[in-house]
């Protein structure tokens, strides 16, 4: 419905996709973000499937396109970096382990804050600190801006929203998959190509290393754990930890631990995905990670966000309650987000052999899959299936 006036928290991914549409079907987004302006870095994501689909009709396809980190493919190597499988980006159609398309998601998030910067609001610096939901509209504090009034509140800032604490308390869970993952960026070494390299060590840990279009190479380092809180540290004891349970390994991995110390953009995660029995309460609702996070596991995060920002938007603009809209979103995008979180049996303890045996195994497994005859049949497991939705046309909503 045309002349709404909607706070966006969070300007990552969902929030400025959210914002195009918004304009598109003539109503206006104010996008608040608590750091000083659009993070820059970050690592790989991909565009694949619906998301695809998404970004060809927010007319991005071409601009992503000309920012993509060119990768390849991703090869699977032993301590000696001798390749043991290896799957070009075109392997399953351009939707396996490696997409047809790859941006680093900072380059993708300043690219739809370009996009969108003419026509919404952004203000940096600044979080969300009470929402008092009211009949004929949100009036919401902020930790440094006065008081402002909304018609409603989207919260689109990620797996540990702050946003959906102060409206939906406690109701969603997040759901620890027994692995941490830290992402750095490390500076281009001789040995780094144009293919991502993923090292399995004994002990269920993992180095990988996957080229950018910056100059840089981006590196990530994950190993088994129940959740211990690590998520939590300072960044310092974060460095601290992964120096421990990394030592010893080797490849590339003394390289990494040494670039911790200069290590800028570095980030420490538990590795989850987000429950929440509901979407939407009153005039507030979730969106991206905040509401459906599926993991980095799932592959699927990127096309979450940007599907689920197309398809709240197009509801909302063909709704004139925002209940109705609200709960037409929620029906279109519960299935997609199902399957997206249906992840394979024993993932990602599969991907992280805790044995030298089954490191062998799953190098064996790999190169087996890696074989062209096989892919035709092992891309229809390795495709995620939450790729595919009916994606409702909105054209017609858009401003005249």
């Amino acid at each position: 419905m045309a002349g709404r006036r909607v706070l966006v928290s969070g300007a990552s991914i969902a929030g400025p996709a959210l914002a195009h549409w918004l304009h598109e079907y003539g109503m206006t987004a104010v996008v608040v973000e608590r750091h000083d302006g659009i993070r820059p870095g970050g690592q790989t994501v991909d565009l694949r499937g619906a998301g695809r689909t998404v970004a060809r009709r927010m007319g991005i396809e071409d601009a992503v396109r000309a920012r993509s980190t060119g990768e390849d493919g991703v090869a699977f190597v032993d301590a000696r970096n001798r390749v043991k499988a290896a799957f070009p980006a075109q392997a399953f159609g351009g939707e396996g382990f490696v997409a047809e398309l790859e941006i680093l998601r900072g380059e993708l998030a300043g690219l739809l804050h370009e996009r969108t910067r003419g026509h919404t609001e952004y203000v940096f610096g600044d979080r969300i600190t009470a929402v008092d939901d009211r009949d004929d509209g949100v009036r919401v504090s902020f930790a440094h801006g006065a008081d402002r009034s909304f018609d409603l509140v989207v919260a689109a800032d990620g797996i540990g929203s702050t946003t959906r604490g102060l409206v939906f308390g406690g109701e969603a869970r997040v759901v620890p998959l027994g692995l941490y993952t830290s992402y750095l960026t490390v500076p281009r070494a001789a040995s780094d190509g144009s293919w991502a390299r993923w090292h399995n060590a004994p002990g269920g840990r993992v180095v990988a290393l996957r080229p950018d279009n910056l100059g840089t190479t981006r590196a990530l380092m994950s190993f088994l754990c129940p959740p211990r809180g690590y998520e939590r540290l300072p960044v310092g004891e974060q460095k601290q930890l992964l120096r421990r349970v990394f030592a010893g390994v080797g490849w590339e991995a003394p390289r990494v631990l040494r670039a911790l110390g200069d290590a800028d953009e570095f980030y420490c995660e538990l590795v989850g995905q987000v429950h929440a029995p509901r979407w939407s309460r009153g005039r507030v609702a979730l969106v991206g990670d905040a509401g459906y996070c599926a993991s980095p596991i799932s592959g699927m995060g990127t096309s979450l966000a940007l599907v689920g920002a197309y398809v709240l938007a197009g509801e909302l603009a063909s709704h004139s309650s925002h209940r109705d809209a609200f709960a037409s979103y929620e029906r279109i995008m519960r299935p997609y987000v199902a399957q997206a979180q249906q992840l394979p049996p024993f993932t990602p303890r599969i991907a992280h052999p805790r044995s030298r045996v089954g490191i062998g195994v799953l190098n064996m497994l790999l190169a087996t899959a890696a074989n062209p005859l096989v892919q035709r049949v092992a891309a229809r497991f390795l495709s995620p299936p939450a790729d595919r939705i009916d994606l409702p046309d909105y054209t017609d909503r858009r401003r005249r």
